[in-house]
């Protein structure tokens, strides 16, 4: 059914995996439309009680959008509705009615940093990395993967996240409350069914209300994210933008200078 992921269930739990290790699990319009559909097919099963998500391979969990396809097409390529879905994707994540664990099994960037943010739960790999690249690349997130980072390690430290786009080993992930556990790579899959398992013994009505009462606290940030979106649409045509993607594709210093 799926070409850019794997889904699996399997006493009560279903797991989601972005399927594109050649491109460090970037994905493109394809993979975020089967990311949804994977997701639905999950929320209205009733065998299901927890979602994880995780990444094919050890090098990453997600590394954002595809840059390689931006490039070659000005886009990240065709989709079912025409539409690039990823802002439906974050929604669907908040609110499917059930709790999604990430499973960050490597390089959790971009794009990739935002899904995992959005879970309601994250366990990583000694080996995972996490960080923002957007500033890097001619690209942003100024809805969920801004303001609701900036609820989990603080305002100071989401800026920083932001505006030097520097990464941070598992540990110190841990440190800023940024993922919940930290397990040696061969135990993630592991650790995350157990953490799910328990989950499943808890009361499913209990834990939708639980999740949509922790939402609601932060719902207005759909508004911000749907204008943000917007406004990316319309930043990612500018040469601002596209020398971002041309310097990280062709693997040279970018020159953000004309800009300023």
């Amino acid at each position: 059914m799926y070409e850019d992921i794997l889904a699996e269930t399997a006493d009560g739990i279903a797991t989601l995996t972005i399927n594109r290790p050649h491109r460090y699990n970037a994905f493109r319009a394809k993979t975020v439309d089967e990311l949804i559909h994977a997701l639905k097919q999950a929320w209205a099963d009733r065998g299901v009680g927890v979602v994880i998500l995780t990444g094919a391979g050890d090098k990453a969990f997600c590394t954002g959008g595809d840059q390689k396809q931006r490039q070659a097409t000005g886009d990240y390529g065709p989709s079912e509705s025409g539409l690039f879905e990823v802002e439906l994707l974050h929604r669907t994540l908040r609110d499917i009615p059930k709790p999604v664990i990430a499973a960050v099994n490597g390089y959790a960037i971009g794009g990739g940093h935002v899904l995992h943010v959005l879970c309601d739960l994250t366990i990583a790999a000694d080996t995972a990395r996490f960080g923002q690249t957007g500033p890097k690349v001619g690209s942003f997130d100024a809805g969920f993967g801004t303001a609701y980072l900036a609820r989990l390690v603080g305002e100071k430290r989401a800026r920083e996240i932001w505006y030097l786009c520097r990464q941070y080993s598992a540990h110190e992930a841990l440190q800023m409350g940024l993922v919940n556990a930290v397990v040696p790579a061969g135990r993630l899959m592991e650790e995350a069914r157990s953490w799910a398992g328990e989950m499943l013994e808890r009361s499913p009505t209990a834990l939708r209300f639980l999740k949509q009462s922790f939402n609601a606290d932060t719902e207005h940030v759909a508004g911000v994210s749907a204008l943000a979106m917007s406004a990316l649409d319309l930043f990612v045509d500018t040469p601002e933008a596209a020398e971002g993607v041309a310097a990280f594709n062709e693997k040279r210093p970018v020159d953000f200078r004309p800009f300023r």
